[in-house]
């Protein structure tokens, strides 16, 4: 039986707003999946930059998309500009203000940079503003489509290298959720699943904010493909027990001379692979590859807030079968949104929704004041990486 991908939602499209009829970009907020399902809608470029900064949007070939989309959003919604040169301008300097949103994932930059440099192209041209308007909404459109194409060839070639009966391994998401729609990795598992080769997903949890215990188990789950989840500090023994036939892992960058940028506690598998001979592969479009860094060292690397390992966040819809509880709630928030904060600085937003009271709350679990350091990726060097698979084949690190 296939993978069911109905079940699997597409992360980004552009739209129009229902309520005001202009454009907007439409995802699905992955900061609260799996629990809640909400798709955001942003028309201002504020908006779609926060959206990138906290990871509501994320997964490399994702932020390529939605860069795209956020440069045509702003010429779209909030460019004043009636001449082609002071909007060009406003166009450099949106596309400079995206692509730096997160350092370290390529795509960001160049999603914004594709859409800069085709609006010049055509100004070139002489085309009046309003056509070049409606031609970078296109082109935007068209990258989207463009990035699930590219992962279903990304899928076909990897399903090539697995074997029947394979039990694999994964870190992150790669899945769907971090593209357009399909996944690189997730591109490989359906592909292989269809093909009845695919017997089992070990899927790292990838700590600090678990996108491989929220989003890729979810994810997997919802198509039918056999998973189950595993700490990152399992993964080792895991391969040590013989369980784990290959490993693929997606890449928010990949330089000159092969070496893969990607979510923190990749490098770990990737030595374990190494030691207990298991071929581990990236999956990435071309798009992530990077031939102006020309190794690892030079890849800025992305620190986040200590918030995300101080603690833990929660979301979720209370919904009580008691009539005190109700006018408790009710009383709570009448006002709209309510903010409680409790003592070692836990705190939880609540407000009503469908018929509910959802509420989004953060709890400390270690010391107050506790030093933390929280980089985002690492640097798998080229020598542990068996082979990248991008939409144009297989390649040895070495042939980039």
């Amino acid at each position: 039986m296939p993978a069911d991908m109905e079940k699997v939602p597409r992360s980004i499209w552009w739209g129009n707003n229902e309520e005001n009829g202009k454009p907007g970009i439409f995802i699905l907020d992955q900061t609260r999946l799996p629990l809640v399902g909400e798709v955001l809608c942003f028309q201002q470029l504020n908006g779609i930059e926060l959206a990138i900064k906290s990871m509501a949007v994320r997964g490399a070939p994702a932020l390529g998309v939605v860069a795209a989309m956020a440069v045509a959003l702003w010429s779209e919604n909030e460019s004043l500009d009636t001449e082609v040169g002071p909007w060009l301008a406003g166009i450099d300097a949106v596309a400079e203000r995206i692509g730096q949103a997160r350092p370290t994932a390529i795509n960001l930059s160049w999603g914004a940079r594709r859409v800069r440099d085709y609006a010049h192209l055509l100004a070139e041209s002489g085309a009046p503003l309003p056509a070049l308007k409606l031609s970078i909404v296109a082109l935007a459109q068209k990258i989207a489509m463009e990035d699930e194409a590219c992962n279903r060839s990304i899928g076909a070639h990897g399903a090539e290298l697995v074997n029947p009966g394979a039990r694999i391994m994964t870190h992150c998401n790669a899945g769907s959720l971090a593209t357009a729609y399909y996944g690189t990795v997730g591109a490989v598992i359906y592909t292989a699943f269809d093909q009845n080769k695919l017997e089992h997903v070990w899927v790292g949890e990838t700590r600090p904010l678990n996108q491989g215990a929220r989003l890729m188990s979810w994810e997997l789950m919802a198509a039918g493909v056999p998973c189950a989840l595993i700490t990152d500090s399992m993964a080792a023994s895991v391969m040590q027990s013989g369980w784990v036939n290959a490993i693929f892992v997606g890449a928010d960058r990949i330089c000159a001379n092969g070496d893969v940028v990607n979510k923190i506690g990749t490098l770990s598998m990737a030595i374990a692979a190494k030691r207990f001979n298991i071929p581990f592969y990236v999956c990435a479009p071309n798009s992530t590859i990077d031939k102006t860094a020309s190794d690892g060292s030079q890849v800025p690397i992305e620190q986040r807030d200590g918030r995300e390992l101080a603690g833990f966040t929660v979301t979720g819809t209370i919904v009580p079968t008691d009539d005190t509880v109700s006018k408790a709630f009710d009383l709570l928030t009448e006002s709209g949104e309510k903010l409680l904060r409790f003592k070692g600085k836990h705190k939880m937003n609540v407000y009503r929704r469908d018929g509910g009271y959802a509420f989004d709350a953060w709890f400390q679990t270690t010391p107050l004041n506790l030093p933390i350091y929280n980089p985002a990726f690492d640097v798998t060097p080229a020598d542990l990486v068996t082979a990248i698979i991008t939409e144009t084949g297989v390649h040895k690190p070495a042939d980039l």
